[in-house]
């Protein structure tokens, strides 16, 4: 059973790239972004004791649509940051999306086929993907999660 819920739209500051860098440049926008955190610190939301509320690997078609990525998943861009106050502005070198509210459901991202396993339990449940799936790190557990906006076939 896919576990459901629905968010508002996201604010996320992030270092963004696209498939079109080269092999594992996740990775390395993970590696840009986690270096230079302190930049965009101030910026971040955060729960009543002072801990971030949410690490965003968010994706998009090349347009910038928040469509799920193209040729089979292949090509796309991808947007590794946190969550931020909606008045947050980018710092230079920083690049800010408003990921839209929907209605989402949710997978550990725990393998390198997590991802197909969660598009296989939609169809299964009977849900389309109505969007680009993100990357969701939980900074209190540390638990690493696939959201996919969906709707209801």
């Amino acid at each position: 059973m896919l576990k459901h819920i629905t968010l508002p739209a996201i604010t996320v500051i992030g270092k963004e790239g696209s498939t079109k860098d080269g092999e594992d440049f996740i990775a390395r926008l993970w590696n840009e972004a986690n270096s230079h955190f302190g930049e965009i610190a101030p910026l971040t939301k955060r729960n009543l004791q002072g801990q971030l509320v949410g690490i965003w690997g968010a994706m998009s078609d090349m347009s910038r649509s928040f469509r799920p990525w193209q040729n089979n998943y292949s090509e796309g861009l991808y947007l590794a940051g946190a969550a931020c106050r909606d008045d947050a502005e980018a710092p230079r070198g920083w690049v800010k999306w408003v990921l839209p509210a929907s209605e989402y459901v949710f997978v550990p991202n725990t393998q390198p086929e997590s991802f197909t396993y969660g598009l296989e339990l939609l169809k299964e449940e009977g849900l389309e993907l109505v969007g680009a799936a993100y990357d969701f790190t939980d900074p209190l557990s540390g638990k690493m999660y696939i959201y996919y906006p969906i709707k209801r076939l």
